[in-house]
């Protein structure tokens, strides 16, 4: 699931000529704003043991990983990138670990990150140069497959 931050607002683009439709007016905008900037959370994993969620959403202008330990309970932010967190899932059985995607300045040569619970540090999984996408887990939590240009980077 992506996850989308809109901010919509009543502004005519710069590459659209508009004729014979009046602007709109600054207070209108500033009265409908409340009901037109939102923000969404998607779903990205279940914890294998506790009833607990992994969503992305943005706090602030980047997605990150947040963590949610109960039903409409509040979102402990996890990462804190510069960078947009694609998407996350915990490691199965356990779910000690998070294997995360991220990409660096828009390049989409996602990388795959392990994100530990116990102590927040983030470690490389893959190259850091070619383009890594998936990262779905064996059953057991001991292998993560993946798609990767590695090879010739070209073929995934």
């Amino acid at each position: 699931m992506s996850l989308v931050a809109v901010t919509v607002l009543a502004e005519i683009p710069e590459n659209l000529v508009v004729e014979g439709v009046p602007t709109v007016p600054e207070d209108l905008k500033r009265q409908v704003r409340p009901y037109l900037e939102f923000r969404l959370a998607g779903f990205q994993s279940w914890h294998p043991q506790r009833r607990e969620i992994l969503i992305t959403t943005r706090f602030a202008d980047t997605p990150q990983l947040h963590l949610v330990k109960q039903p409409g309970g509040a979102r402990r932010q996890l990462t804190f990138f510069s960078e947009p967190v694609a998407g996350g899932s915990f490691r199965p059985k356990t779910g000690e670990y998070i294997v995360f995607s991220q990409d660096t300045g828009g390049s989409e040569f996602f990388q795959l990150y392990r994100f530990d619970l116990t102590n927040a540090q983030v470690t490389l999984l893959t190259d850091g140069k070619s383009r890594n996408t998936g990262g779905a887990w064996a059953e057991s939590g001991n292998q993560l497959a993946y798609t990767s240009t590695r090879r010739n980077g070209k073929d995934n």
